[in-house]
């Protein structure tokens, strides 16, 4: 979730994403096409007294669509500054916070594993809504006669700001009210047992909310499917990340003595058949044994089979290559490749030297035997190292 960056605030790039362009506008035309119903809504609700036949009149309920929208996202902007300050203050570094089709998200470059620095994190969001639903209000109540736009605009965003706190904290993790749930969990148990808990309560609620949207609106179905995923993938990561801690890459990596390579100047139509007979989908490439780029079979597909003769490696591998240390930790290699959208790194030590490769099936593998025979320590502890290749 890259998005179009609009700014910054504290330090953090604001970003949009494709998804918000075709969002706000339909929720501009959702409100304008209910104005008259909502007025009616807050009228109940607030002590207003808001003529629904004149705000819905002519364009004005698309002048007032449009208000509110832009203004709701705004607050979502805020709910997720609350997030992301309260983290600065612990420390935490934020990538981004991304405006997109179900609101926002600000990107942590790390999970707070803490369950106080959690809470606090966790609770900043809805505390901010809560705050901005009640400013709306005083706003509303304090405009003077005669500003019923201004006034039904003010009201919606402090009625849909509460009613946004009180979702966001049901136990829909990775909603702030699952991250709450798993901050509480966490504080005597590990934080990894935890998030599989969370995660399960959070799976749960999905279901539970799909269902519901399918006899009430569809986009909360949407929105059921990306909790239900979020949950699953966070806690794929957690474990993941309690699994590979004091793992190296260079207990992992195929080293440089077991390693294939291949040379720059050998002929795609050979790759291909060594990519056939060595089952690999991607080589270092060298130069007189020094690491120079890397070739995978996407490359070597991108020359017409009837040119592989004639082309060489050199003529397709990539040559800006990013390499880990040994000593790097096994989920930076995991960070990285996701990061660069690869399946496999070179690994380089202080001299730049080619030392070894790490691949995804190489983490995968270790992690399975990890998952199985218990932490690393202890498969270390039984055999002199641990061999994933």
């Amino acid at each position: 979730m890259r998005g179009i960056r609009i700014g910054s605030a504290f330090g953090i790039p604001i970003r949009l994403d494709v998804t918000f362009l075709i969002v706000l506008p339909l929720f501009a035309w959702l409100i304008g096409s209910d104005v008259a119903n909502l007025a009616t809504v807050l009228n109940d609700l607030l002590g207003a007294s808001f003529s629904g036949e004149a705000l819905s009149a002519g364009a004005m309920r698309w002048y007032l669509g449009g208000a509110a929208a832009i203004g709701l996202f705004f607050c979502v902007l805020l709910h997720e500054l609350g997030h992301s300050v309260i983290a600065m203050r612990f420390g935490y570094e934020i990538e981004s916070i991304t405006l997109w089709l179900f609101g926002g998200v600000a990107r942590f470059t790390d999970i707070p594993e803490d369950w106080k620095q959690e809470l606090l994190i966790a609770i900043a969001g809805p505390i901010v809504s809560v705050a901005l639903g009640v400013a709306s209000y005083a706003a509303f109540l304090a405009l003077p006669g005669g500003l019923d736009p201004a006034g039904f605009v003010l009201a919606y965003l402090a009625l849909t700001n509460v009613a946004l706190a009180v979702f966001n904290m049901l136990p829909g993790f990775p909603m702030d009210g699952g991250r709450v749930l798993r901050a509480l969990l966490a504080r005597d148990r590990p934080h990894a047992r935890a998030t599989q808990i969370a995660a399960e309560v959070g799976k749960a609620f999905a279901f539970l909310l799909g269902i519901f949207g399918l006899f009430a609106n569809l986009f909360l179905v949407a929105l059921a499917f990306f909790i239900y995923m979020g949950a699953s993938s966070e806690a794929q990561q957690t474990v993941m990340k309690a699994a590979f801690e004091d793992v190296t890459v260079g207990d992992i990596m195929t080293p440089r003595a077991d390693l294939n390579v291949v040379d720059e100047d050998t002929s795609i139509a050979e790759l291909m058949n060594r990519m056939f007979r060595e089952r690999h989908t991607g080589y270092p490439v060298l130069r007189n044994d020094t690491l120079v780029g890397m070739v995978t079979l996407d490359d070597a597909r991108s020359v017409k089979e009837v040119e592989r003769d004639a082309f060489r490696v050199k003529d397709v591998m990539s040559r800006e290559v990013e390499g880990i240390s040994p000593d790097a930790d096994a989920m930076d290699a995991i960070q990285t490749m996701q990061k660069l959208d690869v399946g496999r790194l070179p690994v380089l030590d202080e001299g730049g030297e080619l030392v070894g490769l790490v691949s995804r099936t190489d983490l995968v593998t270790a992690f399975n035997i990890i998952q199985t025979r218990g932490s690393f320590a202890d498969a270390s502890s039984r055999e002199p190292r641990l061999d994933v290749r």
